[in-house]
């Protein structure tokens, strides 16, 4: 009876720590969202055809978002220089702009006027046997006719546009995640870090935007470097610049973070007229 009674106690035990070990399924970990939220947020861009302007919003943030240049958007909506917005505002995203045509009046053409006097109807034929001589353009010209072959070539290559634009890297460190020209894909480069770690600018330039409103960016910075190339800067734990302010090449802007993010990191893109393009091809070697 005492032998039954403790093979009982033992097989008890045995069982009991058995559940002990055991660990129930894991639900769907905070982690794994946030990686799929990462990695699936479309980088906050804007499709639809307009969009209403919110509080905290720039036309350089709204262009950003839906991938053009601040220009385009700008003229779809007749917005000057600086491009002054404000919330509740409803913007055009796509279409054409409406073209102001002149009106034109036209003028009757004057009646010929017979001329009688003999002295001038002379002197108008010995004038119209002069030739008009042929203007000789100064051997330095300057001007536009000179150099519009020059131009055409700077526009065709887009590194010549504008002031050209020394890139450098705005952090060291790890790429964990690189360009993609797919449609869902990443549009700049990921960076990886610690937090508080040194972000600089990667080129000289003004502040356009410097807050938290793009969903998916976190605390964010663009930066305006010429009329053509713009940089971002996504994640950041502390913005150390304010929109407007101009900034010099290897200035730092910000400390790295891991906002919208799951750990710290930087995430870096170029943007020319509007078009993300591979930072690796512009960053040195």
């Amino acid at each position: 009876m005492a032998r039954a009674f403790w093979l009982w106690l033992i097989l008890l035990i045995m069982v009991l720590s058995g559940c002990s070990s055991r660990s129930t399924p894991a639900p769907v970990s905070t982690l794994e969202l946030r990686e799929n939220f990462y990695q699936q947020r479309n980088r906050g861009s804007l499709s639809a055809s307009s969009y209403t302007v919110k509080r905290g919003d720039t036309l350089y943030s709204i262009a950003f978002r839906a991938g053009k240049d601040v220009r385009e958007v700008a003229r779809l909506n007749a917005i000057a220089s600086p491009y002054t917005i404000y919330p509740g505002q409803q913007l055009k995203l796509t279409g054409t702009m409406a073209r102001r045509v002149a009106k034109t009046v036209a003028k009757p053409a004057p009646k010929p006027v017979q001329n009688t006097n003999k002295n001038n109807s002379s002197q108008a034929k010995s004038n119209s046997s002069v030739k008009p001589a042929k203007p000789v353009a100064p051997k330095n010209q300057t001007g536009y006719v000179q150099n519009r072959t020059a131009l055409e070539k700077k526009a065709q290559n887009p590194t010549l546009s504008g002031n050209v634009v020394q890139w450098q890297w705005p952090v060291k460190g790890k790429i964990i995640s690189g360009f993609s020209h797919q449609q869902q894909g990443n549009k700049g480069v990921d960076i990886a870090g610690r937090e508080g770690n040194r972000v600089n600018a990667a080129a000289s330039g003004q502040v356009v935007y410097a807050g938290s409103a793009l969903r998916g960016y976190g605390n964010l910075i663009i930066i305006k470097h010429n009329d053509d190339y713009l940089s971002a800067y996504a994640h950041n734990r502390k913005l150390l610049v304010t929109e407007r302010q101009m900034v010099t090449a290897g200035q730092q802007i910000a400390e790295m973070g891991s906002t919208d993010a799951t750990d710290p990191r930087l995430h870096f893109e170029i943007r020319f007229r509007g078009t993300s393009v591979d930072p690796l091809k512009y960053l040195p070697k």
